[in-house]
């Protein structure tokens, strides 16, 4: 199967030093202050459905705001741009009644981060940057059940986020993504039929991608939505063999470096690692500042924990500016060696031998 070319240089960026992801995009449209005809645009003013706060449509609707955050998180020394996509497959946009949508969302949003990206590889070509489709968990969970009164029931299955999955990674891969990047997984079902839907795309086009995971520890239990830890969360994907595991969103880097540390001790790929800016406070609003943040981060990178790293929610230019000044001391993490064991994983860990 064919590699993309953008794949060998970032192998070689990686093994130079840590590499940085950009930080939030929902908390950068937020303050844009866009109303509802400004989701709507033109295209959409007879859409049927309140549609301000479907984020992903705006790469329809206002391109240029999308592209220039792009470009603030460049400027900021991203290395790794992430489209904005976390919820442009059909099973989310059904909320907005825009499911057949998907696949031109994706495509399209990939476009204007590939145009980003390659602006600032121009501007630095000893730096090249690239872009990482976004691929989020869904509104739905395929291992537990929406309805206290029925555990067995389910609201979604393997199939359907499967296929909406392939239809997602397609677009992504057509819009020029370097790294599909399957995120913020709470439950591992869930991520299993995306990391199936992509491989099948990859042999459908013959063309192969690298593949970043990426949990959240939903509490300081240690454990995702679906009760993984994160050594289990790992046995469960590394069939995928990808390019890096690691954890995002939920938790801030004080609370989540012990998961980190975990992981860092298990997998024999790289590691990464986006938390939010702290924990939200009552208001929902997230109060680190970017010296903060990249403060409590640095202690990660002097104990070579971490290959990949950035910000998730309350995460802004500012923040990712700081986290990379800080990286730029340090090398990254030396990729484990393992043990040939059998590794098998429920909710715990289980390594035979």
């Amino acid at each position: 199967m064919r590699r993309k070319p953008s794949w060998a240089a970032l192998e070689k960026a990686a093994s130079e030093r840590i590499l940085i992801i950009d930080g939030a995009m929902g908390t950068m449209i937020q303050q844009y202050k866009l109303g509802e005809n400004h989701y709507r645009g033109e295209r959409f003013q007879d859409h049927s459905k309140d549609i301000k706060g479907n984020n992903d449509l705006l790469v329809l609707t206002q391109p240029d705001i999308i592209e220039e955050i792009h470009g603030k998180y460049l400027r900021a020394h991203a290395d790794i741009i992430e489209t904005n996509t976390f919820n442009a497959q059909r099973i989310s946009l059904a909320d907005y009644h825009m499911e057949d949508l998907a696949y031109e969302m994706n495509v399209e949003a990939a476009k204007i981060a590939r145009r980003a990206a390659d602006e600032w590889t121009k501007k630095t070509p000893e730096r090249p940057r690239f872009v990482a489709g976004a691929v989020g968990p869904t509104n739905r969970t395929a291992s537990l059940s929406p309805d206290v009164n029925n555990p067995g029931f389910r609201n979604v299955n393997f199939d359907e986020l499967r296929d909406a999955y392939k239809e997602q990674v397609r677009g992504l891969i057509d819009g020029g993504s370097d790294i599909i990047l399957i995120e913020t997984i709470f439950d591992t079902l869930n991520a299993k039929a995306a990391g199936f839907a992509t491989l099948e795309i990859f042999e459908e086009k013959d063309l192969e991608l690298p593949v970043m995971i990426s949990g959240t520890i939903t509490d300081r239990s240690g454990r995702t939505l679906s009760g993984q830890t994160a050594e289990a969360f790992w046995y469960s994907m590394q069939h995928l063999k990808p390019f890096s595991i690691g954890l995002n969103c939920a938790l801030g880097a004080e609370l989540m470096r012990p998961y980190i540390a975990e992981l860092s001790h298990v997998a024999d790929v790289r590691i990464s690692a986006y938390p939010n800016a702290g924990l939200p406070n009552a208001m929902g609003e997230y109060d680190e500042n970017p010296h903060e943040m990249a403060c409590k981060i640095e202690p990660w990178l002097a104990d070579g924990l971490i290959n990949i790293v950035g910000g998730c929610c309350g995460s802004t230019p500012d923040h990712i500016a700081h986290i990379a000044s800080h990286a730029k001391g340090y090398k990254p993490r030396a990729i484990t060696k393992i043990e040939p064991r059998l590794r098998l994983s429920g909710l715990e860990p289980f390594v035979h031998g």
